[in-house]
């Protein structure tokens, strides 16, 4: 028998919206610690213990129900009682909660014992109202006041932080409560009085305030509401209708089908409402615990891997982050006019403009990656309306690229902060010592990374292709010039003939970095790798010491800094091995697609409900070991669930182009995936159900639903976006030209 593992935080994480629940498994929060209840950047609850009698409860099991209830069960030590003592496991405590707007809590006890018994049931709740930057730093500064207020008649506990005109409360209300509750030292109790075989029951109702708005929980209690009848709770009428509205994927392989399922529930879950405009639109938070927010890089590339199967998150991205697009420059907040925002933060130190998160602008990807999703929306809907709209955003993306995205005129991208309290790291991989030379030391800036080339590249050529749709073909024309001229100053600079690899980033005196990392992959995802040069490139990614045989590292496993363990010199991350799994097959490396998409599979199979942490350890992969998480990893993550279509997409060589009333296939199903169905794969006004088999060595389809004629195969080549030009010839350095494919 194959003993089953399953690693991941010892925790449960409940959320919905702008709220976090995160407990111990006992489901306590015991200070001091980083968990609590959060609700719009600000921590409201950081302690909660329950007790009987001052005796604390034994857990038994516990867990996430949905994404956003938990249960939890528990039992009693001995309790001593003026009636005798209460033997163990007498008791039965069970814990069920709801994130709903406010939290919904049910405490429900059982007497299983053949005496009647009298106990005083204590909840002690302690509130810090501590900023996320503060909470995930370690280091809280208690700037206002806190006032609690025990309002007798109502049965309900209130308490409120005040710091000028900042402002969150919570207040606490018992609610079909057997027994009155009262308030002192700090708890509330109750008197609970069982006879043998009796049961009592309360709800407490958190209610959320924001300064301006409460948020109050259902009054209804959820402690019956499961799997099996979701539709009795309103939130679980929404995950229902989130289910029914995206693409279903089912398949022979149950280990690939667990983690498609709980990659669509991460990306339903980590839905987050945006009001503004005449409507609400949602995007995609970035991940749990420390980012749920608007996040435009993680939007836009989370929107990107899911565009096949719910394109709207590229709609509420696409729409949110072009109104937060800068206007001025604002070197504290990293501002530039036209540039795309990296994060925004409500809590108090954004308030009070302590961080510059309101938004801050530190992102060199996050504009040109703007261009690549407004192109890839339109190929995925036809929606030419949205396209016109956010043209004039995308005009001044484009701008921003030529004018400050190029600091000092040299035809690349560069980034450097200018801010005192600015990001060292302005790609995706932002933390302050991913970028170092062969030696171990930091690059000095500004810094060209080798993937914002890519992606501008990528993204000169995709707006050609939608201004030649919109009759301006001189803008196209001039688009696909300096796109071919970008490529052939790429491809001399950053290529490094001795390794056969792309430099990682060329320095401040524009030297390049010749350390090996994951980034020259994306470079393929973006079509500025000619061809020739791609199976080296494929090659060096694929070798052991960036292969872990749980995914591609984010760095060599032979350079000085490599730390499997690191948040980014030596990890693997998900969306990173879904990106570069895109380059790979856009260039006709099948088989290494599929072993990406594997090997990332089997990893995933390892976590607690398949589900994808933001990034794991980059040990390699014995076959007497498993994947171990990294402290402190996003879970879920929005990039991480969103890897999984990522790969799919790349396996099954997918192109929606919904201008043109059609899908471009060009399967390669691998042997261990040898059938897969697609159903409610929606493109422009098109609905289709396409299944998918191996045929000895080759894959074949069928249309099973919508217009078969709609579902062209043709064969992945290197191939232009613009189809008003002759495909298969891309001008290169030194006339290179080779046949491309446009991936998504």
């Amino acid at each position: 028998m194959t003993l089953e593992i399953k690693v991941g935080p010892p925790q449960i994480a409940i959320h919905q919206g702008h709220s976090v629940l995160l407990t111990e498994p006992d489901g306590q929060i015991v200070w001091p610690t980083d968990k609590g209840l959060y609700f719009r950047d600000t921590r409201l609850i950081s302690s909660w213990s329950i007790y009987a009698n001052g005796e604390s409860w034994d857990v038994l099991n516990g867990g996430a129900i949905t994404h956003y209830a938990a249960r939890i069960f528990l039992t009693n030590h001995a309790i001593e009682t003026e009636r005798g003592s209460i033997a163990p496991r007498t008791l039965s405590l069970v814990l069920t909660r709801s994130l709903d707007r406010g939290l919904h809590e049910d405490i429900d006890i059982i007497n299983h014992g053949m005496e009647a018994v009298e106990f005083n049931l204590e909840i002690a709740i302690r509130c810090d109202f501590a900023d996320i930057f503060e909470v995930k730093s370690s280091r809280i500064v208690r700037r206002g006041r806190i006032t609690t207020d025990w309002m007798e008649p109502e049965q309900r506990l209130l308490t409120t932080y005040r710091n000028q005109d900042f402002c969150r409360a919570v207040g606490v209300r018992a609610h079909r409560n057997k027994s009155p509750a009262s308030y002192a030292n700090g708890r509330l109790s109750f008197g609970v009085a069982l006879k043998p075989g009796a049961s009592w029951h309360t709800c407490l109702l958190y209610e959320l305030t924001d300064g301006e708005q409460e948020f109050q929980p259902p009054p209804d209690s959820f402690a019956h509401v499961g799997h099996r009848n979701l539709e009795d709770s309103r939130l679980g009428r929404v995950l229902v209708q989130w289910r029914q509205s995206t693409m279903k994927i089912h398949c022979g392989n149950d280990g690939f089908y667990r983690l498609a399922q709980q990659a669509i529930d991460d990306l339903g879950a980590l839905r987050m409402p945006v009001e503004g405009g005449d409507h609400l639109r949602f995007v995609p938070a970035a991940g749990l615990p420390w980012f749920v927010a608007i996040f435009g890089r993680d939007s836009l590339i989370a929107s990107l891997q899911s565009i096949l199967v719910y394109s709207d998150f590229g709609r509420g991205s696409l729409e949110v982050l072009g109104g937060l697009q800068a206007t001025e420059r604002d070197d504290v907040r990293d501002a530039e006019p036209g540039k795309i925002p990296h994060e925004l933060r409500v809590g108090e130190l954004a308030h009070f403009h302590l961080v510059p998160h309101t938004p801050y602008y530190g992102t060199a990807d996050a504009t040109p990656l703007y261009l690549v999703l407004l192109h890839a929306h339109w190929r995925a809907t036809g929606d030419r309306e949205l396209l016109e709209r956010q043209l004039p955003v995308a005009e001044r993306c484009l701008q921003w690229i030529d004018e400050y995205g190029d600091r000092d005129g040299d035809g690349f991208q560069e980034y450097q902060t200018r801010s005192p309290k600015g990001y060292e790291n302005q790609s995706w991989k932002d933390s302050g010592d991913a970028v170092m030379y062969t030696d171990g030391s930091l690059v000095r800036g500004p810094k060209a990374l080798c993937e914002l080339q890519g992606y501008v590249y990528d993204g000169w050529r995709r707006m050609a292709e939608v201004y030649a749709a919109l009759g301006q073909p001189e803008r196209a024309r001039e688009l696909r010039d300096k796109a071919a001229a970008l490529f052939a100053r790429f491809n001399e600079a950053f290529w490094d003939e001795a390794s056969g690899f792309y430099a990682y980033a060329l320095d401040g005196d524009k030297k390049p970095v010749l350390s090996v990392a994951s980034n020259p992959g994306h470079c393929l995802w973006s079509g500025i790798v000619p061809p020739e040069r791609a199976g080296r490139v494929v090659s060096r990614l694929m070798q052991d010491d960036m292969w872990s045989g749980w995914g591609i590292r984010t760095l060599s496993a032979r350079h000085r800094a490599y730390n499997p363990y690191s948040y980014q010199n030596g990890s693997v991350w998900p969306h990173d091995n879904g990106i570069i799994a895109l380059g790979f097959r856009r260039y006709g490396f099948a088989e290494e697609t599929a072993r990406i998409a594997h090997d990332v599979a089997e990893a995933a199979s390892y976590f607690a409900l398949h589900q994808l942490p933001e990034l794991y350890a980059g040990i390699a992969h014995d076959g007497a070991n498993f994947p171990v998480q990294y402290l402190g990893a996003n879970v879920p993550q929005a990039w991480a669930a969103g890897s999984v279509f990522a790969l799919l997409q790349a396996m099954l060589g997918i192109t929606p182009d919904a201008p043109r009333s059609r899908v471009l296939i060009d399967p390669a199903l691998p042997t261990w995936l040898p059938a897969l169905t697609l159903r409610d794969l929606r493109t422009g006004g098109q609905t289709f159900d396409i299944g998918f088999w191996r045929d000895g060595e080759e894959t074949r389809h069928e249309v099973l639903k919508g217009d078969p004629a709609a579902v062209v195969r043709r064969r992945e080549s290197w191939q232009l976006w613009d189809e008003e030009e002759r495909p298969g010839l891309c001008p290169g350095p030194a006339g290179v030209s080779g046949p491309q494919t446009p991936l998504t």
